[in-house]
């Protein structure tokens, strides 16, 4: 047999063997098999984050409107329903010395949420930067008109559209018993846009604003008058403010879940009393602290109209980010006191 240069004879035989075998009689190359693959690899859903939370979402979800409600703070209103599942909480001075909350909720709808209470003058300017819904129970009739020439669904106790979405509950007194049916009442409004993204956020607590700038705070003491003096204590398990009431206890909604939050804002403002009942003046611009992560943050606080959003900015001017998750912001009078204690250690 004669070598092919450089080729062994045996694999000259061999290759021709390989080569006749492709071929049909015809001499056509027998078709050759397609190998299949298979992979457990799936691309990623695409993000975004929640508007009131900075949390990270599906893209094309959480769609549904906001509900804000007026809750009751009184001692016969505790523990409230709902308050533990809240994006933001305002805090804001009433009559008496006392506090009353205006909750908002986007990304987790409760069931029900209360108890509710009438309006106050300064909750137009709190609730329209938000749109959707506002739940309360009633209020002078000058206050009422206020709010319902603001930009929002109003969900009045006592009205025909909410006869069968509020109701008293038999657990406590009157007037601190009227409760929401949230779900069924955001349900009814699906139409309502979700509400635009009120403040910026980090990636996560550790690149927060307050979490890598401020200074460390272990306790944030609040007086808005002498019948109010909360406080928040930093939770390093937890990762969370915790609330206390005045007193001292524990701050616990109807779950029996202490109230916490991911980032505490405090606001200091003037209150006018001209109308009879406090008001907070919460277009303008002040003082105000930021706490997230266990530090604070000083900083600046604007409002430019009912409709704007609240501007929150450090020394420098940049504007603050909050961590993802739940926000209190607390409305303190400039008469009242604000206090940060350090860490023991």
């Amino acid at each position: 047999m004669t070598l092919r240069r450089g080729i062994p004879a045996l694999a000259v035989v061999v290759l021709g063997g390989l080569l006749l075998s492709g071929c049909t009689e015809q001499g056509a190359a027998m078709p050759v098999p397609t190998p299949e693959f298979t992979s457990s690899y799936a691309a990623p859903e695409p993000l975004a984050i929640a508007p009131l939370s900075g949390r990270p979402i599906e893209a094309g979800t959480a769609l549904n409107p906001s509900i804000a409600a007026k809750i009751d703070n009184h001692p016969a209103a505790r523990p409230q329903v709902g308050l533990d599942t809240t994006d933001i909480v305002f805090e804001e001075l009433v009559e008496g010395g006392l506090t009353r909350y205006v909750g908002i909720w986007q990304s987790t709808i409760p069931a029900e949420l209360g108890p509710v209470r009438s309006i106050r003058p300064m909750d137009p300017d709190i609730v329209s930067a938000f749109g959707g819904i506002i739940a309360y129970s009633g209020g002078q009739p000058r206050f009422v008109q206020l709010m319902k020439a603001a930009p929002v669904y109003n969900a009045i106790h006592g009205q025909r559209d909410t006869a069968d979405t509020f109701y008293r509950t038999t657990t406590k007194r009157a007037p601190h018993n009227v409760l929401v049916k949230a779900s069924v009442v955001v349900g009814q409004h699906k139409n309502i846009p979700a509400p635009v993204q009120q403040f910026g956020y980090s990636l996560d607590t550790p690149s927060s604003t307050a979490a890598k700038d401020g200074v460390p705070s272990a306790r944030i003491t609040l007086k808005f008058g002498a019948a109010s003096t909360p406080a928040w204590t930093w939770d390093e398990t937890s990762g969370s403010w915790l609330r206390f009431q005045t007193g001292g206890k524990a701050d616990t909604a109807a779950s029996g879940t202490q109230l916490s939050a991911t980032n505490v804002v405090v606001v200091r403002v003037a209150v006018d009393n001209s109308l009879g009942v406090p008001k907070t003046q919460l277009i303008g611009k002040g003082e105000a602290w930021v706490s997230t992560g266990g530090a604070t943050v000083h900083a600046s606080w604007s409002k430019r109209t009912a409709t704007g959003r609240i501007r929150l900015v450090d020394a420098n001017g940049a504007a603050i980010r909050l961590a993802p998750g739940n926000t209190w912001i607390e409305l303190v009078p400039s008469t009242g006191t604000v206090a940060f204690v350090p860490p023991a250690n």
